[in-house]
């Protein structure tokens, strides 16, 4: 019985780690970069950073205890202002991960630019 409950819950995160895989693999293909890319470790991270418009430097500061967490939470907030959304949905990302990926991957969110700072451009 108690091998079934194992199945049970290892089938419950491989579907959820299925689910957050192909939620990114969609943020980075809205963003115009390759879906591959969310799942190399390291590389991933770079290739955020150029979605929300930081340079490559911000990954070392990400090794600093303490100023690592300040930094990961801006950016998912510009990756968030990236799609068109608030801090409210900051919050959701920071969270609730496992909701709020999936609607910024798999809803009609669409990328606006870096920290959404895409202008569109008029006709005259």
């Amino acid at each position: 019985m108690a091998g079934l409950a194992i199945i049970f819950i290892v089938l419950i995160y491989l579907g959820i780690l299925a689910l957050l895989i192909v939620s990114n693999w969609k943020i980075y293909t809205k963003a115009g970069k390759p879906g591959w890319a969310c799942i190399i470790p390291i590389y991933n991270f770079i290739i955020l950073l150029e979605i929300i418009g930081k340079p490559w430097w911000w990954l070392l500061l990400m090794m600093i205890p303490l100023a690592n967490i300040v930094f990961a939470i801006w950016a998912v907030n510009l990756l968030s202002k990236s799609f068109g959304k608030t801090e409210g949905f900051t919050v959701g990302l920071l969270l609730l991960p496992i909701i709020f990926y999936p609607i910024l991957g798999l809803g009609d969110a669409t990328y606006k630019g870096p920290a959404g700072d895409y202008k569109p451009q008029t006709v005259a």
